[in-house]
């Protein structure tokens, strides 16, 4: 299969870097600090949302802010012990890009993800976080805003995805999505086409057109 594009628009976390030990570990540091018990914080879904939905969905409302601002604080001072790696095939289809030509889309804060993406030297030209949108996936608004940012239609746009929210996002904003089936099975993931991560692919760009293929 072979998909044609203007721009690329990827997830982090997942996508491209694995941060889930460290999100797992200060999560659970987290939940132990706000005395929340192992089955309610079982019950909620973690990877692909915002902490400020994932902590709203614990706590009263009133104790939020401050709940959010903690969990961030440990998992930025987790980067540096291994908090985060990159993924493989990520350097090098990064690489065969033209910086202006893709973003990264993420549920993390921009304090978050600048220190997880400045940790494995990744520098993207546009960065969405939590920060700049007041719904976060599986609402579209965030890849929605990463198309404005580099001029280009949706629908010339394509999504990289570890996480059923991400994907959503990703077909309600009218995107092409392709599905890297790091976090999650592959018949659990519901896009245009699903690969194990990105070292299976290869990007050609010619012109304003980016060429993505799976590879032999």
């Amino acid at each position: 299969m072979t998909i044609h594009a203007h721009a690329l628009l990827f997830d982090n976390d997942g996508t491209l870097v694995s941060s889930l030990d460290s999100v797992e570990r200060c999560w659970t540091a987290w939940a132990r600090e706000y005395g929340i018990t192992a089955e309610a914080f079982g019950r909620v879904e973690l990877h692909g949302r915002t902490a400020v939905e994932i902590v709203g969905d614990l706590l009263p409302a009133r104790l939020v802010p401050e709940a959010v601002a903690r969990v961030e604080q440990l998992e930025v001072e987790d980067v540096p012990d291994g908090g985060v790696r990159l993924l493989p095939g990520t350097r090098a289809f990064l690489d065969s890009l033209p910086a202006d030509r893709w973003a990264v889309v993420t549920s993390a804060t921009r304090r978050l993800a600048e220190a997880r993406l400045d940790a494995v030297g990744i520098l993207p030209k546009a960065l969405v976080c939590a920060d700049d949108v007041t719904r976060g996936k599986p609402d579209p608004e965030p890849y929605l805003l990463a198309a404005r940012q580099l001029g280009v239609d949706p629908a010339r746009c394509v999504v990289f995805e570890d996480a059923p929210a991400g994907l959503r996002a990703g077909r309600a904003a009218g995107m092409t999505t392709v599905a890297l089936a790091t976090t999650h099975p592959a018949h659990e993931l519901d896009a245009d086409l699903v690969v194990a991560d990105l070292s299976a692919l290869s990007a050609l760009v010619t012109g304003e057109t980016v060429e993505i293929a799976v590879r032999g």
